[in-house]
């Protein structure tokens, strides 16, 4: 059997530049998807809303369904005979802006790779991600969630050139630099407000428009690319009150494209009546998540959830990435195929 595991993440700031060549700074949270593969008679993939056995070639195509993911990677390689049992689980709850859909990606493809015995370099897994995402599971989204829950921790994250899709071999790997050994602890509450949303669908008006050399999008995503460097610096000196502030412009600019969605603006308007210096998205908006920098967190949280929070989740900064275990028998021939 082999075991793999995947962080969700949350945006600290610059979002939602990634998928314009802009930066980021991003952390892991605690919350992962695992997965598991082992041999079986037949294809099985199996979740916790059923399970299903994909027999004729049909069977790939997206049903629109919980089981679309692991169908669109099998597709990728075109693995219609692969004989296996493939089980996924998550802790990071879905649909709320904290890449859970893809962290479950993430870790299926290097599950499958690894069962299939292919073996790449973390660049390639999180190139590939986005590759599957954008024209298998047709989502719209940046960068970001393809390389956080690859690489895992907190990081900055630079996507110049990387503006426009491209083909897997033509496409620029982005710049990862990790910044968590800098910091001791960040005072930030990630908060989930329990609704729902699709990033795909709420990230693609926006993008037509910053296509169409809309100068309002344009401009605007200028900001937040110069206020995610901004960011950085502040966060590796330990400056949260430059951090909330820089935090507090990232939310206006991005909120005056296009509404945070009612729910969010309202946690985040009582995040800041109650404690909080900074309070913004975590990822995108029409549901999801917020997180807020506060300094009286029991003050905020308390708040926060008597507004409707439905769940509080912990950052984690020193978070790895794409984590791919042997088990048993499987972990036996690997060692005697590779001498570890």
């Amino acid at each position: 059997m082999i075991r793999v595991t995947a962080p969700g993440r949350a945006g600290l700031i610059g979002n939602p530049t990634d998928g314009y060549g802009g930066s980021l700074v991003c952390c892991s949270i605690k919350e992962r998807a695992e997965v598991t593969i082992e041999p079986a008679d037949q294809l099985i993939i199996e979740n916790r809303f059923g399970q299903t056995t994909l027999k004729w070639e049909n069977d790939f195509n997206n049903q629109g369904d919980y089981f679309d993911i692991v169908r669109c990677i099998l597709r990728y390689f075109k693995l219609y005979h692969l004989k296996a049992k493939i089980t996924t689980t998550t802790t990071i709850p879905e649909q709320a802006g904290l890449a859970g859909s893809t962290a479950v990606l993430a870790a299926v493809l290097s599950a499958i790779t690894a069962y299939a015995g292919q073996r790449y370099h973390s660049y390639h897994l999180a190139e590939l991600n986005r590759i599957i995402e954008l024209n298998y599971m047709k989502c719209h989204c940046g960068y970001q969630d393809a390389y956080m829950t690859t690489f895992g921790g907190l990081n900055f994250l630079d996507f110049r050139g990387k503006e426009y899709y491209k083909q897997l071999e033509k496409e620029q790997y982005a710049t990862v630099e990790p910044i968590g050994q800098f910091v001791t602890e960040i005072p930030i509450i990630v908060a989930h407000t329990g609704v729902k949303h699709h990033s795909g669908q709420f990230h693609k008006p926006l993008r037509d428009r910053w296509l169409e050399g809309d100068s309002e999008v344009v401009n605007a995503y200028k900001q937040i690319i110069d206020i995610s460097r901004e960011g950085k610096k502040a966060i590796i000196n330990n400056d949260w009150d430059t951090l909330a502030r820089l935090m507090n412009i990232n939310h206006e600019i991005q909120d005056s494209l296009q509404s945070s969605g009612e729910q969010n603006s309202y946690m985040i308007k009582v995040a800041k009546a109650n404690g909080a210096q900074a309070a913004k998205l975590a990822g995108a908006g029409g549901g999801g998540t917020i997180i807020a920098l506060s300094y009286e967190p029991e003050r905020t949280k308390e708040a926060l959830l008597a507004a409707g929070a439905e769940c509080f989740l912990e950052l984690d900064p020193g978070a790895s990435g794409v984590t791919v275990e042997y088990i048993g028998e499987e972990a036996q021939r690997r060692v005697v195929a590779t001498g570890e």
